[in-house]
């Protein structure tokens, strides 16, 4: 499977070197990673079946698979990251979700833990999670959503356009809820289901936001962006700004991250279908007629 150059935002390679150089105090930035595990993890407690074998894909230091031990009949787990380092942490391979090695209906539940907006060609790699499981088998999953660090945007926009008249990429874009059932239908999958939830999370300043996004690997890595970090007279008017527009008033600033959870199924003949137009055993006249 090929990426267009059309969809071609982030440049992989630097995903890759920057989770690598996150993992030796990961632990110290893994905070969100955690919470979310257990989130998916509730979620999958509300589904009536068990799931012998799984796939965590973009494991990150194997959050999702500690919260799985245990828990809906898994036997075997495979965990896999784009990193090497992080793969060698949770003792998982390193592969890629755009070109992933499994074998077509592999797996009874995939899942994804807060990976999958660093993707490329979204639709294809959806697509290829699909091909992965089963029929009937299950996918999970928890990615940043559009409105997540949508004040350190504002904040850096406003500075660098006051700085030198034009702007750059400085935060990378994240996926829209309303596009997020699209794409799993796109990609294959049956009865898909997608809702969110938006966390709000303090920092003494934007300078601890920005060490904190270091720490868990997720700093911008936009093809688009410029190739030279950012002045220190730049970064200090983001902050500034930043404290300007959103501090509490005990001095701390909020960081918003939203995030969408996407489920569905690979297809299978038990599952239920919508009715071809034209079934109905009800004429339509008389069933507006009880109204």
């Amino acid at each position: 499977m090929t990426t267009s150059d059309s969809m071609i935002v982030f440049d992989r390679a630097l995903v890759r070197r920057r989770r690598d150089r996150a993992v030796p105090e990961f632990n110290d930035h893994s905070f969100l990673f955690d919470e979310i595990a257990e989130r998916l993890a509730d979620r999958l407690e509300d589904v009536r079946r068990s799931f012998p074998t799984a796939l965590d894909l973009g494991c990150h230091d194997g959050a999702m698979g500690r919260v799985l031990a245990g828990r809906k009949g898994i036997e075997r787990l495979v965990a896999c990251d784009l990193s090497p380092e992080f793969a060698r942490a949770a003792r998982g391979i390193a592969a890629d979700e755009e070109f992933l090695p499994f074998a077509p209906a592999s797996f009874d539940l995939a899942v994804s833990n807060l990976s999958l907006h660093w993707v490329n060609d979204l639709p294809g790699a959806l697509t290829q999670i699909r091909q992965t499981l089963k029929p009937d088998g299950f996918f999970c999953a928890a990615m940043l959503g559009g409105e997540t660090l949508f004040e350190l945007r504002r904040c850096l926009y406003e500075a660098e356009m006051e700085a030198s008249g034009g702007v750059s990429p400085r935060v990378s874009p994240f996926a829209e809820i309303k596009d997020a059932g699209s794409l799993l239908q796109r990609a294959g999958f049956a009865l898909p289901v997608v809702d969110s939830d938006t966390l709000t999370v303090t920092y003494s300043d934007a300078f601890a936001l920005m060490r904190e996004l270091r720490g868990m690997g997720e700093t911008n890595t936009v093809l688009a962006r410029r190739k030279v970090p950012a002045t220190r007279g730049l970064l200090f008017d983001a902050a500034r700004r930043y404290a300007e527009l959103y501090a509490e008033p005990d001095g701390r600033i909020p960081v918003t991250f939203q995030v969408l959870y996407l489920a569905a199924w690979a297809p299978h003949e038990s599952q239920q279908q919508p009715l071809k137009p034209g079934s109905g055993e009800t004429p339509l006249g008389q069933a507006l007629k009880g109204h």
